[in-house]
């Protein structure tokens, strides 16, 4: 479980974390939803710097019920009113455990001369230092004739983590308490505790059914499983126990704390519907060129490539051709959408303004397009192989044929060696054939490739050069603005 300190750490985190986002946001979101969440933001950084390391625990009750008693009794000093000829509360008095909380204490407007601050060097191994963080209200009486004293209660009670709420055995049944404060507050019913004080005016044997008759009414009133506790601040008895019970208080989380964080959960819920679900992911440059390519006919210029080079004979190359305008800007809509999928309207504007329109976008795709030169339609070397192959196939033979008719003539030696000479020369001319035809094959691989991994590389840097760098900065934004919202 984390401390107060840490609570109040991370929630003023989230509130700068949103403030923050929501400036970066700009009006990207719009102005009256963030106008809002300024001023809710403002609204739960007060609430915070009011302190929600504190626990606010609130001594509530009638005229004569003991509540400032009972306050001295739990604080262990003489510090409340206690009335004697006229037994009524008239100002909100309040005991600090642990650090000064004079922002809240401003806030809810406890005089400082009605203000003391428990722990010290003094109560080291008296157990009043496992109360640190708890500011014990002793508040006005409810039913005073004063109206201000009734109106000092109800502006304190939404801030009170803890209500006691302190009867006596005579007056627990009136109606004003609970018609008024009991009933209209069941909602809260986890954080209260009804505390029948002065137990000690009473005979043993009529506590259990004062306790049985308090209970019924607290049932009736919706209550039913707030704790009674029984005690005698003047005497002591149960004193001790209900000390205890405001230590367990303070392990919990402050009820300014959870209306802190309930808030700042408000005011990202309202936000999300103004940003994406998620982050979109642009499609890669490369594969949006092969496209683009392929609009161009860049692949039938390729194999024409490959077709010229590997051929013998001299063969035309054939041209890249300016692809249609409407097919360059349909791939570029595309590319956007997919880059914007998901994203509210005036974050899709405010991606599709940082790019370049159709036309331009067109425009410097042809411009690479056209640039990029047509490799030689010729192998030279392969070309110099076959005219070799050639003429060594053709004089192969001659001699052949030469040795065949001096084998006519009778001169079978002279025709052998000939015939012999020939055949070399031959197969070595149709080996150079063969060699010439696998150079130029190679060499038709090498250029028409060379020419598709330039010209997809140029139309990629056109892509990233138009679409993907613009973006990035918004889409960028975006995902820092909904980290920073969603806190994640």
């Amino acid at each position: 479980m984390s401390t107060a300190a840490e609570t109040g750490a991370e929630l003023s985190r989230r509130i700068a974390e949103i403030g923050a986002a929501l400036e970066l946001a700009g009006d990207r979101i719009d102005a009256d939803v963030v106008g809002r969440a300024r001023a809710d933001l403002a609204a739960v950084t007060q609430r915070v710097e009011l302190g929600v390391d504190y626990t606010v625990v609130a001594l509530v009750g009638g005229t004569g019920s003991g509540k400032s008693s009972l306050f001295n009794a739990l604080t262990r000093l003489e510090f409340a009113d206690v009335g004697v000829l006229r037994p009524t509360t008239a100002r909100a008095a309040a005991c600090v455990w642990g650090s000064d909380a004079t922002a809240l204490l401003d806030f809810l407007q406890v005089d400082p001369k009605r203000r003391i601050q428990r722990v010290s060097e003094l109560d080291a191994g008296t157990g009043e230092e496992a109360l640190n963080g708890l500011v014990l209200l002793d508040l006005p009486d409810h039913d005073s004739v004063e109206e201000d004293h009734a109106l000092q209660v109800n502006r304190l009670l939404p801030l009170i983590d803890l209500l006691v709420w302190v009867v006596d055995p005579q007056k627990y049944a009136d109606n004003a308490l609970h018609e008024k404060y009991l009933r209209a507050l069941a909602a809260r019913h986890e954080a209260m505790i009804v505390v029948i004080n002065q137990i000690d005016t009473i005979p043993e044997r009529s506590r259990d059914p004062v306790r049985d008759d308090v209970r019924r009414l607290i049932d009736e009133d919706g209550l039913g499983d707030v704790r009674i506790r029984m005690v005698s601040a003047r005497a002591g008895d149960g004193v001790e126990a209900l000390h205890g019970e405001l230590g367990e208080v303070i392990a919990g989380e402050s009820i300014s704390a959870r209306t802190a964080r309930s808030e700042i959960d408000a005011i990202t819920e309202r936000l999300r519907p103004h940003l994406g679900d998620g982050e979109p992911q642009p499609p890669y440059e490369e594969a949006t060129a092969e496209r683009i390519a392929v609009a161009a006919g860049v692949p039938s210029v390729t194999e024409s490539i490959r077709s010229a080079v590997s051929s013998p004979r001299r063969v035309a190359l054939s041209p890249v051709q300016q692809p249609a305008r409407s097919r360059i800007e349909a791939i570029r809509d595309r590319w956007i959408a997919e880059a914007t999928k998901g994203l509210p309207p005036l974050w899709l504007e405010s991606v599709t303004a940082t790019v370049p329109d159709g036309a331009e976008f067109d425009a410097h795709v042809w411009k690479v397009l056209s640039a990029e030169e047509l490799p030689s339609a010729q192998d030279g070397a392969a070309a110099r192989r076959r005219i070799l192959g050639v003429l060594a196939t053709v004089l192969g033979a001659a001699l052949v044929i030469g040795a065949l008719v001096i084998l006519v003539l009778h001169t079978p030696v002279s025709a052998a060696a000939l015939a012999a000479g020939g055949v070399v020369v031959l197969i070595g001319g149709i080996l150079l054939l063969s060699a010439a035809k696998r150079q130029r094959q190679a060499t038709a691989v090498a250029r028409s490739e060379d020419y598709l991994t330039r010209t997809t590389s140029a139309i990629a840097d056109v892509v990233r050069r138009d679409l993907r760098e613009p973006t990035a900065g918004a889409l960028a934004d975006h995902a820092a603005v909904r980290r920073g919202i969603r806190g994640a």
